[in-house]
């Protein structure tokens, strides 16, 4: 899986990249297939907002969350993709379940 971290006017510390890597242990966990992610942490005055592109396998998940500290706009950030993530593999599971039981019934 490929990992990307930026910033837009900020200054990627190694603590905020530690941070982030952490989290991304959340989402490898839910699924293996996961191909790749980048996260953009920008500032604009008082807010520190961070958006995030998953890319799974036939399909591309986008979330972005906006605080006043970037270490919580981060934890919302893999929250909202973790949920994301969550209930694409449960659209998946459920067509798979109802094609195979449709299969059952008339075939």
């Amino acid at each position: 899986m490929q990992f990307q971290l930026s910033g837009q006017q900020i200054e990627v510390t190694p603590a905020l990249r530690q941070h982030a890597m952490a989290k991304l242990d959340r989402l490898t966990r839910l699924d293996e297939k996961i191909l790749s992610l980048s996260v953009v942490l920008s500032v604009s005055k008082l807010q520190q907002r961070a958006e995030g592109n998953l890319v799974v396998n036939g399909t591309q998940l986008h979330a972005e969350a906006i605080e006043s500290d970037m270490y919580a706009s981060i934890d919302i950030l893999f929250d909202k993709l973790i949920a994301q993530l969550r209930k694409h593999r449960d659209k998946l599971c459920d067509k798979h379940q109802r094609e195979v039981r449709q299969e059952r019934q008339y075939g």
